[in-house]
């Protein structure tokens, strides 16, 4: 189009052919621009729709990528808080045994019997009433008059006893 122009001012030819040619030319570059811009939104839909295609497969990849550091982080954070948790659970229980043992000693320094010594008492009871049991059962087994009719001495304190009881 820049030579035609100036071919034709070197021909001086009219300003009538010179402005038919500039019409000529307007018109050209505005069907290139509406060609361009019919070929760019042909053209741009096709490229929106591969970048959103794009744009969400990579959105899929950061999202999974994000849930494995997530999971990792949450898996690092359970085992340090049951690690944590064992350590002072350990902690707890020999600070316990230490204040028993304490507690212990002082009742024992102050003649407060133990929990052992209370069992040992309560196993010796139970024996003694087992015996006792016994003894009773002999002694109601036995014959309760003598040869001569007359009752026992120690039978009499018996029923004594368990009148004077009641």
């Amino acid at each position: 189009m820049v030579k035609k122009l100036q071919k034709l001012s070197a021909d001086k030819n009219t300003g009538a052919q010179l402005a038919g040619t500039v019409k000529d030319s307007a018109q050209q570059i505005w069907l290139a621009g509406l060609g361009a811009f019919a070929k760019a939104q042909e053209e741009g839909g096709k490229v929106f729709e591969t970048l959103v295609k794009e744009g969400l497969s990579i959105q899929r990849k950061t999202q999974s990528a994000a849930e494995e550091k997530i999971s990792e982080a949450t898996n690092r954070m359970a085992s340090l808080a049951n690690d944590i948790s064992a350590k002072a659970t350990g902690k707890w229980d020999k600070l316990e045994n230490i204040f028993e043992d304490r507690v212990a000693k002082a009742l024992n320094a102050l003649g407060v019997p133990s929990a052992k010594d209370i069992d040992v008492l309560i196993a010796r009871i139970d024996e003694l009433n087992e015996n006792v049991q016994k003894l009773s059962r002999k002694a109601a087994a036995a014959p309760k008059t003598t040869a001569s009719g007359a009752a026992k001495p120690a039978a009499k304190r018996a029923t004594s006893r368990g009148t004077a009881a009641r």
